[in-house]
């Protein structure tokens, strides 16, 4: 398997991409930390049934270009309900190595344990002991205990460099970070990309593959060999992960492929003159390209020369590289050497085919998709997928575990790859990186999921941060992407959904913390800052969740308004929006003021439907709610609206509400029930026991609200006296997971599927983690989908570019803003037509009302 790979470190060639990212995406998430000593990887169950490994262990990281001196500091614990000073203190001494490690060895479960040993430990924490699933680690700048330590968010107090709360912990940076679910779940806690951002829900992800490290990160295991010695490629590649040669000292030679000496990889990829073309597993092992690191002799190369170098070769995070010191190392070859060729590569494409063709030059073959746009904003990258489609969710197409899952999960596996841009910039990271122009991404082109992908040029296969990547064969800019660009992408955007049939639109549409609550009339709250400095977006300290100032609630309005005008629906259920009465204002004044804005574009056509009298008690609601907008001309409100006060199964997630409508001028057969909905995240676990199993954390909760959520339907259908009744909203629940299991075996039939690409593929309201799926959903009971047209899930905001945002506007040099309904939010809107015909219509030319 490849190990974790550090991009700005020594002998870094490709630019990183998350890994993973909240159901929310935090804008501008950089590296907050002020420290550069970093908590990287907990393992706390060391020793139980099924360990990994015998002892716990906590692994530091220096992110840094210096080593820093750990004498006087500390490791510390402080239990999950602790308010005191921390229990447990073990003192640390000696010296973590610039883009080094550190590896703590903790106390174990068992002394009788047979698990495998740790790596040697730089320190021994002799009855270190924290919990494996929930409590609070603090690397603290003393040797004593901290005192004073506060509970609740705690951001870099004094005498902290890093803090990392856990489970249930009462004391964390922002969110605790999700813990194993008991000692024998063996995970570690493991920070993404060496992420800081302060946030430890966001920073930690529960990994199975559990890696302590220890010292510098790359270490010769033997001392290096006579460099004189003749050496293929290939015979430094081996045909195994890693290395034969790894720690020895080589000579080898090969025609340049691909130079970096901007960027940061301050290197060159290499080739074994001949070789490429035509390849097969059955035909390649070992691969005839490597990359070579070297920031002396990078600028002194160019592509197509043939080279002889002199260096050491490393197993560097899972990728062979050969480092070369000094001038000395390098030398030109005026020898008759036959030209490399470009080996074919098409997806799907196995582990081991891939490692064969480590550091060779590729043609990229056959159909490709964009799958993952997430990170390009941030490191100039693009997930692909081979074929015509992107990669899914497994758990969108079959029970978590089954086979037709695991099926799914080795297709991704297979299919997926990554597009980089020859370079290791951290577009978000400072005021320089800010005034780069992204590659790949421009106003023109907007590179959306599910957009056909067409290579220009070759590539050369590299890999990092556990992926593998497609690196141009030069740093990609602005300034030279007219020949550098590898690939170019198709066109998918539409401007109005696909119709839906019908006289009825009914539509759900989250609409990403709509606050006209802004941060700025509110005190203590903080903020993301664009490139300028200027407040942007909230990002905690307040109960506000949206724009900053009236500036940017302005910009996310103006998407907000084009999207649902643009839409051409009659009723629309809304997610995500502020509820008002949170603020001391009537509950319906942020709803309000979102069809007043409606109504500038549209004078007269759009109302809200009001919140009921009878309400749950402010406490026991969220400060974002669901919400009904509807067409006066299309639809009216039959009585008033209805929360579903479950005080038990929707306390840490919003209240249905239900709400029964009929065409303006129908008859009783035409009435309708629809109850919106927004569940519990997968973000975090509603109780300890409540991890992620496979289906995201709070699958348990979800499901009692599924199944709460039928008691109130059917309570609502036997008061409206009707049979017709949608559930539609934001489940946080893929297709085939229990709570939308539960739902459909209560005879809701899930409308998503009748949304069809031109292909007849299905389409998807969410994009995670390079995979899309739905989270919304309009679900209809028989009598109610049998009064159904059709169905769209009109592709405007998961498949975008994040960069889109409202709350990323001036993040770079280019601002992608524009007032349009493309990114207007994070969830696609769902829309289904419905057949009520009234009497009134039936002489109609075909115009919805109100239209």
């Amino acid at each position: 398997m490849k190990t974790k790979f550090w991009t700005l470190a020594l002998g870094a060639v490709l630019s990183a991409g998350l890994t993973a990212a909240p159901l929310a995406a935090v804008p501008g998430a950089t590296a907050a930390g002020t420290s550069p000593v970093v908590i990287n990887e907990a393992y706390l169950s060391g020793g139980s049934a099924g360990a990994a490994y015998k002892n716990k262990f906590v692994e530091l990281y220096n992110s840094s270009d210096a080593p820093v001196s750990l004498d006087g500091w500390s490791i510390q614990y402080r239990s999950a309900t602790g308010t005191s000073t921390p229990t447990g203190v073990a003192a640390l001494a000696g010296t973590i190595p610039a883009r080094g490690y550190f590896l703590i060895k903790a106390s174990s479960n068992s002394s009788t344990s047979t698990a495998p040993e740790l790596p040697a430990a730089d320190v021994t924490a002799t009855g270190f002991n924290p919990s494996g699933t929930t409590g609070t680690l603090i690397l603290a700048k003393q040797s004593t205990a901290l005192g004073g330590l506060a509970t609740g968010s705690v951001i870099e107090p004094a005498g902290v460099a890093d803090l990392l709360g856990y489970g249930t912990s009462n004391t964390f940076e922002t969110r605790a970070a999700t813990a194993p679910a008991s000692n024998t779940d063996v995970k570690s806690l493991n920070r993404s990309n060496f992420a800081d951002t302060n946030d430890n829900s966001a920073d930690f992800a529960l990994k199975a593959e559990i890696t302590p490290q220890s010292g510098p990160a790359t270490t010769p295991t033997d001392p290096p060999a006579d460099p004189g010695a003749a050496t293929t490629i290939a015979e430094i590649q081996g045909t195994g992960t890693t290395s034969p040669l790894a720690g020895a000292g080589v000579t080898t030679r090969g025609r340049v492929t691909a130079a970096f000496p901007t960027g940061g990889f301050a290197g060159y990829y290499i080739q074994t003159p001949g070789t490429g073309g035509d390849l097969t597993p059955a035909n390649h092992a070992a691969s005839d390209g490597i990359f070579v690191y070297s920031p002396a002799t990078v600028g002194s190369v160019q592509i197509g020369d043939f080279v002889e170098v002199a260096g050491t070769v490393s197993e560097y995070y899972g990728m062979t590289q050969v480092s070369v010191a000094d001038a000395a190392g390098l030398t030109k070859l005026t020898d008759p050497a036959p030209e490399v060729k470009a080996t074919t590569f098409s997806l799907p494409a196995a582990e081991a085919f891939r490692e064969s063709l480590e550091g060779m030059l590729l043609a990229p073959q056959g159909p490709m998709t964009v799958s993952d746009n997430y990170s390009l904003n941030q490191y100039g990258e693009i997930g692909l997928a081979g074929g015509t489609t992107p990669m899914v969710q497994p758990t969108a197409v079959a029970p978590y575990g089954s086979a037709e899952y695991n099926a799914v999960v080795a297709d991704n596996a297979a299919r997926g790859i990554k597009l980089d841009d020859g370079s290791s910039t951290n577009f978000l990271k400072d005021a320089t990186t800010k005034a780069e122009a992204l590659p790949y991404l421009t106003t023109a082109d907007p590179v959306r999921v599910g957009s056909p992908v067409t290579f220009a040029t070759n590539v050369v296969l590299g890999y990092a941060n556990n992926s593998w990547k497609f690196q141009p064969l030069a740093h990609l800019t602005t300034a030279n992407q007219d020949s550098v660009q590898p690939a170019r992408f198709g066109t998918t955007r539409t401007q109005t959904p696909e119709a839906v049939g019908g006289n009825i639109t009914l539509a759900t549409f989250n609409v990403l913390n709509y606050f006209t609550t802004t941060g700025d009339t509110l005190s203590g709250c903080s903020y993301y800052h664009d490139r300028e400095g200027n407040p942007v977006t909230v990002r905690g300290g307040c109960d506000a969740r949206g724009a900053a100032n009236a500036e940017n609630l302005k910009r996310q309005q103006d998407k907000i308004v084009s999207a649902i005008s643009s839409a051409g629906v009659d009723v629309a259920a809304l997610m995500e929006i502020e509820n008002s009465a949170k603020f001391g204002k009537d509950r319906d004044d942020a709803l309000a003021r979102l069809v007043a804005a409606l109504d500038a574009v549209q004078p007269g056509v759009w109302d809200y439907v009001r919140s009921p009298a009878e309400r749950p008690e402010l406490s026991d609601e969220d400060v974002i709610r669901t919400a009904f907008i509807y067409r006066k001309a299309a639809v009216e409100p039959l009585g008033d609206s209805i929360i579903h006060n479950d005080t038990e199964a929707f306390s840490n997630a919003r209240k249905p509400l239900a709400q029964a409508f009929k065409p303006v001028g129908g008859a009783g057969s035409t009435k309708f029930i629809a109850i919106a909905n927004h569940f519990k995240s997968k973000g975090s676990a509603a109780t300890p026991d409540d991890t992620d199993q496979g289906q995201g954390a709070s699958n348990l909760a979800r499901t009692a609200q599924a199944k709460s959520l039928l008691t109130f339907a059917s309570s609502v259908q036997k008061e409206k006296k009707t049979d017709k009744v949608f559930l539609v909203g934001d489940f946080n629940s893929y297709a085939k997971e229990d709570p939308m299991n539960v739902l459909a075996a209560a005879g809701y039939i899930n409308q998503n599927t009748k949304a069809r690409n031109a292909d007849g593929t299905a389409k998807h309201s969410y994009l995670f983690g390079g995979r899309v799926g739905s989270l919304d959903y309009v679900l209809a009971s028989p009598a109610a989908d049998a009064a159904v047209t059709g169905a769209e899930i009109w592709n405007i905001n998961s498949v975008e570019s994040v960069a889109l945002e409202y709350s990323r506007h001036n993040y770079n040099i280019v601002d992608f803003y524009t007032a349009g309904p493309f990114r207007s939010s994070d969830h696609d809107p769902v829309l289904v037509g419905l057949d009520l015909p009234v009497a009134a219509q039936l002489a109609r030319s075909g115009t919805k009302p109100g239209r």
